[in-house]
């Protein structure tokens, strides 16, 4: 059903200064427990709230239900470069663009761009950056060369030498772990293992799911012994999940648009509907979530391809919802039978705010979210606009940890 313009309008208005909550600098976890599973666990059930470890996270999940998590793993996006005159210039790689597809680009060789992130960009107005590596015994060297300017990133053309040395090999011999900044210290070498999950495997973020870092091995064997479907979808993410919501009201704030990879298997499955789907993390929910809103952008234009299946900010917000969910994620089957592909590949700038209607997934498992992010908004559409505060304080005074390498939460409804 679609929401009246006054709906909408109190939606785009939402403050949000009324999603900030003090956190005091020594409740940022700077690294994990040495045993990821033991951390705390926020455990919220139709508004009940029980403290537990994670490690109880499989018992405390539905019966027979479908654990959706994101299997992208965290590339070394981070490239140092040093002028001539001693400036040190540093690189963040956003995301592909020559060639666009990821899996392509790490396979590439002598040449690839970025679009990228440039610090103390001031210091470097012209000319080539290089930096010399050396990869399973052979020396390599790197160039970078600025090109154009996309909104506060750069186009950066990388080329390099080297026999059979593909991009994938540079980043691993030279790049860095980007971590988040609001860790506020430099990226260590226990970060190469601590921030990937143990399902990563697929290259592309810049950060990591971070609630997905406190499963271990074995307990994703406990959530087979006990019947829970693991399944996996990929979406990359990227930087502008640091971003801040700066704008007074959210109406006036522009989301990052990010890549995501669903396979038709787990589309089918979705369509009988027949387990609760908890999403691990807010990149497997926004994921989830969008899919909705493809099948209906299909209903209505059967033939829409590439860019024309990306799900915008407002969507939700501002379409009309005529089909259910089971007949919009047909349709995307549809789509994929048509094309002859078996992984949908599309892209989200989906805002989850308070006011959305939740129609894939019944529960989450996510971490505690900087004040005025528009990862506290998503949490507080899922619980409720009045109830987001209270699990937060419970946090608080129970000696939580927050953020990436913070303490986890289940939520189900």
């Amino acid at each position: 059903m679609q929401l009246t313009m006054t709906t909408i309008d109190n939606i785009r208005n939402l403050k949000i200064c009324d999603y900030d909550y003090p956190l005091p600098d020594d409740r940022i976890a700077r690294h994990p427990l040495a045993q990821r599973e033991q951390c705390k666990l926020l455990y919220w059930h139709q508004g009940n709230i029980e403290d537990h470890r994670f490690s109880d996270v499989p018992a405390l999940l539905p019966p027979q239900c479908m654990l959706i998590y994101n299997n992208t793993r965290v590339i070394n996006a981070r490239l140092r470069f040093r002028k001539d005159t001693g400036s040190l210039i540093e690189i963040f790689c956003l995301e592909p663009e020559a060639p666009r597809d990821y899996q392509l680009i790490f396979q590439t060789t002598r040449h690839c761009a970025w679009n990228c992130l440039v610090g103390n960009s001031k210091r470097w107005k012209q000319g080539t950056l290089r930096l010399t590596l050396n990869i399973e015994g052979q020396a390599v060297t790197l160039c970078a060369t600025r090109g154009e300017r996309r909104g506060n990133a750069w186009v950066i053309d990388f080329d390099w030498d080297g026999d059979d040395v593909t991009f994938a090999s540079v980043l691993d011999a030279v790049g860095e772990i980007p971590i988040p900044p609001y860790l506020n210290r430099g990226t260590e070498a226990s970060d190469a293992t601590d921030y990937q999950t143990v399902y990563s495997h697929i290259d592309g973020s810049v950060a990591a799911p971070t609630a997905g870092l406190h499963f271990t091995d074995a307990l994703l064997d406990e959530c087979d012994q006990r019947g829970i479907a693991r399944r996996e979808l990929t979406l990359h993410v990227g930087a502008g999940t640091f971003q801040p919501v700066k704008s007074e009201h959210i109406g006036d704030h522009d989301m990052h648009c990010e890549v995501f990879a669903v396979p038709r298997s787990l589309l089918a499955e979705l369509v009988e509907a027949r387990r609760p789907v908890v999403a691990v993390g807010t990149t497997s929910v926004r994921t989830l979530e969008s899919l909705y809103y493809v099948g209906q952008i299909l209903a209505e234009r059967p033939d829409a391809q590439g860019d024309e299946l990306t799900v915008r900010q407002w969507m939700p917000y501002t379409t009309a919802c005529s089909i259910s969910t089971a007949q919009a994620l047909q349709n995307i089957i549809d789509y994929l039978d048509r094309t002859g592909a078996q992984t949908f590949l599309g892209s989200t700038q989906l805002m989850i705010a308070p006011g959305f209607q939740y129609r894939i997934i019944h529960g989450m498992i996510t971490n505690f979210h900087q004040p005025q992010s528009t990862l506290l908004l998503l949490v507080s559409a899922f619980v409720g606009q009045d109830k987001w505060r209270p699990m937060y304080d419970h946090a608080l005074a129970g000696g939580y940890r927050f953020l990436s390498y913070g303490d986890g939460s289940l939520l189900l409804r």
